[in-house]
């Protein structure tokens, strides 16, 4: 029979597996999936030549976004020194592409931090408070789930002149219920936990029991969230540009630019593909982060 002693032996011999957190595994999970990681490097590098390269432009170069050549009207990519080709007022589509992203950009990062801000904020309160706190947020929820939001933004832009700022407010504001419905949901599961129930017995505050023990394990499920409304606010500014209340020329957005062009398919070709291209790229790289997050995130991967 074994002895204390030779047990200890065999129990140091063993080969030992360091033990990891939560988030070393998935950040490990994450720097081996090649495709999110592609994914990730594009979207900071078309992020950075659309903060970047504007500044450029002005700074150093003294270009002008607006600037019209009629002349120049209608060049193709590569013509008379036009990386890009020019459009109808013989502007460089290059350079309305760049500043079009930084603005489709702001709005989509912007717009779906405060988005998942202000559904985390109300959901925490919602799902740990319940009583008239829950049913003030839940009739609010169901109300605004009620009215299509299409409905909504076309009475927020004819109230109010379209402009980058109101537009990140108002998607904002109407984007929220979805993620505050689903940490809702969450945080009323959470809260009975053993170990949020002995926090409180031993005397934690709310706000101490909502920072330290509820909102890290619903923040990996908003992380996902984020992602997938980003590229959904993409595709929203550029429908309300088709329906003329989005952002108006001549300042340049992926949506209103792919709008303009819609005219001149025949004649000015790549004016259509241009914007449309890097707004199916873009939405495409937030959808893939957000697949790859879910998959790194997901607590059952790591409990096999």
């Amino acid at each position: 029979m074994a002895t204390r002693k030779n047990i200890a032996q065999l129990g140091a011999q063993a080969p030992r597996r360091p033990s990891r957190s939560f988030w070393r595994d998935a950040l490990a999970f994450i720097l081996r999936d090649r495709l999110t990681l592609f994914a990730i490097g594009l979207l900071l590098l078309l992020t950075l030549i659309c903060v970047v390269m504007p500044i450029f432009f002005e700074s150093v170069l003294q270009l002008d976004v607006n600037s019209t050549s009629i002349p120049d009207k209608f060049k193709q990519p590569g013509e008379a020194g036009y990386l890009l080709g020019t459009d109808q007022l013989g502007r460089d589509q290059f350079l309305r592409l760049i500043y079009g992203g930084r603005v489709s950009l702001t709005i989509a990062y912007l717009a779906s931090v405060m988005t998942v801000f202000i559904g985390i904020s109300l959901g925490l309160l919602a799902g740990y408070y319940g009583s008239a706190i829950d049913d003030l947020i839940s009739w609010v929820i169901n109300t605004l789930s009620a009215i299509p939001p299409l409905f909504l933004l076309l009475i927020a832009s004819a109230v109010w002149e379209p402009s980058t700022e109101v537009l990140v407010v108002v998607l904002a504001a109407l984007g929220w219920v979805g993620t505050s419905r689903l940490v809702r949901g969450e945080v009323l599961s959470l809260k009975e936990r053993d170990y949020v129930l002995a926090a409180r017995a031993l005397g934690a505050s709310d706000y101490r029991i909502l920072s330290s023990h509820i909102l890290p394990n619903v923040f990996s499920i908003v992380m996902v969230t984020m992602t997938i409304i980003a590229g959904n606010l993409i595709l929203i500014e550029s429908g309300l540009s088709y329906l003329g209340v989005g952002i108006q020329p001549p300042t340049p957005t992926w949506g209103n630019m792919l709008t303009d062009s819609r005219s001149y398919f025949v004649t000015g070709v790549h004016l259509v593909f241009t914007p449309g291209i890097m707004i199916m790229i873009t939405v495409l790289c937030f959808y893939l982060v957000g697949d790859g997050l879910r998959d790194a995130l997901d607590p059952r991967r790591y409990q096999q």
